[in-house]
Formats: structure tokens, C-alpha cells, sequence
């Protein structure tokens, strides 16, 4: 999987609000408007949904992490190049610890936030990368993770992995925001288009094609090769914006890129 499966670095003893981290690093963001960017990914660990293609599956499914304040996290951050700070998971705004972090990290750094689009946040965010799981997304016991047992997963990620008043919240919140779908074939669009409209319905925001991104689904270079050309064939049909995901093309499933 490409995310960190151990972690090396201790629970700390740190005053003050800490975070359970899955992975913190520098690379370069492989998905969105950002693509290309060099980043600091700080990945939390934790979910409140449970996607049967995660490609975060130790933060989701087997969350592994260790415990560090948010003013270890701040510190080295700062002790790596990047202007770019990607929080991300998991689901990083199921912490409210997260908001104290992105508080902290608002002056010195461009913030992007990926999120599932299930809950709101007052903290200052750059770039809200909300990612609306579809229907597709949903476990069952044919498709979940080898060695999983969607259990209550099943009825649980479908009821709620649609909140129209955070979605709202969201784009009409962040400087800039982007809704990237993860397609797994031409049945996602009549979704994705219906919810697009329903999103527009809802914000005082004008959401333009150009915010509405596919991206293929596929955590590692064979899995891409079989779904990038039809998704990118599908945002040229419906003039929506194709992402590529670079860092699977480029690293394939390692950690931390």
C-alpha cells in the first residue's frame, strides 16, 4: 500500500494537543491543480469512511501511527524545504486537533486540505481538495481489502458518505477548492454530474467544469495503465478536468511519496 504500514518515530509525551501521524514528509503533490508542487504531506491517521479502493488503507482500515503535539509537527515541517503543507489521511478533519495545526501553519505556508467532504472546519485552508466518495466507493464482502471484514462498513460508508451542508461549507470556505472524484468507470458520471449540480444548488459559490476534476482509480502503475486513458477519455467527453496521480507513476505504491 502506499502509505506507511510501521512507524518508527514514538508515541511523545508532548504537552498540549497532539496528532495521531501516519507519515511526514516532503515530495511532490501527484494529484489536482497542485500537481507537480513540491509539498510536506503531513497524513494523519483515521477515518470516518472506509473506501474499498483506500489507498491510505494503514490510515483507514489498519490505522498505524504515532501520537506527536502539534507543535512537533509544526517544527518539522519547518525543517523541511517545501512552501506547499498538504494536510491529508485518512480523514484529517475527523481531529479537532487538526484545526489548531492548520491554524499554526497558516502564516508560513500555502495549506491544502484533502477531505472527504463529511465535515466542515473554520481553520484557514488554501485549497480545499474535496473528494466526494460515489456510490462505487462503497465496501462490500466481494470487493473489500484481502483480510477485511466490511461488517457494519457497508451500510455505514454508504449513509454517510454524502453531507451536501459540508460540501457547501467546504467550497464556500477555503480560498480555493476542487471536487476530485475518484472514477472507476463511465457508471461514476450520472453521479458525479447529478451531485455537481446538487453542489452548485447549495454554495454561494460559482463551481465551474474547471473545479470538477476525474482522476483514475489505482493505487499502483499496472492498476493506472488499465483506467488513466478512459477517465482522461471521460473528462474530454464531459468537459470536466483529468488528474493524473504523479506520484504512482513516478514511485509507484512506496511510502511517503
Amino acid at each position: 500500500m502506499p502509505v506507511s504500514d510501521s512507524v518508527s518515530r514514538p508515541d511523545t509525551d508532548a504537552d498540549g494537543d497532539r496528532l495521531p501521524i501516519n507519515e511526514l514528509f516532503a515530495s511532490l503533490q501527484g494529484e489536482g491543480k497542485l500537481a507537480g508542487v513540491p509539498s510536506t504531506f503531513v497524513r494523519t491517521s483515521g477515518c470516518n469512511l472506509r473506501c474499498w479502493f483506500c489507498d491510505s488503507y494503514h490510515t483507514s482500515w489498519e490505522p498505524t501511527h504515532a501520537w506527536m503535539g502539534v507543535e512537533e509537527v509544526v517544527a518539522e515541517v519547518d525543517a523541511l524545504a517545501p512552501e506547499h503543507v498538504v494536510v491529508t489521511g485518512g480523514e484529517p478533519l475527523v481531529h479537532d486537533e487538526t484545526a489548531t495545526l492548520l491554524s499554526e501553519l497558516a502564516d508560513e505556508y500555502h495549506l491544502t486540505v484533502e477531505t472527504n467532504g463529511t465535515l466542515e472546519t473554520d481553520a484557514p485552508v488554501d485549497l480545499a481538495s474535496i473528494s466526494p466518495k460515489l456510490a462505487s466507493s462503497t465496501p462490500t464482502p466481494e470487493n473489500a481489502p484481502t483480510d477485511t471484514d466490511p461488517g457494519v462498513w457497508t451500510d455505514k460508508h454508504e449513509s454517510a458518505r454524502i453531507d451536501l451542508d459540508s460540501l457547501a461549507s467546504l467550497v464556500d470556505h477555503a480560498d480555493d477548492f476542487q471536487l476530485k472524484f475518484v472514477v472507476t468507470g463511465r457508471d461514476d458520471l450520472p453521479e458525479i454530474e447529478s451531485l455537481v449540480d446538487d453542489i452548485r444548488g447549495v454554495t454561494s459559490r460559482e463551481v465551474r467544469d474547471s473545479d470538477v476534476l476525474l482522476m483514475p482509480e489505482g493505487q499502483t502503475r499496472d492498476a493506472l495503465a488499465r483506467t488513466r486513458t478512459d477517465v482522461a477519455d471521460l473528462a474530454a467527453e464531459f468537459g470536466y478536468r483529468y488528474t493524473p496521480r504523479l506520484h504512482v507513476d513516478l514511485w509507484n505504491d512506496a511510502p511517503e511519496t
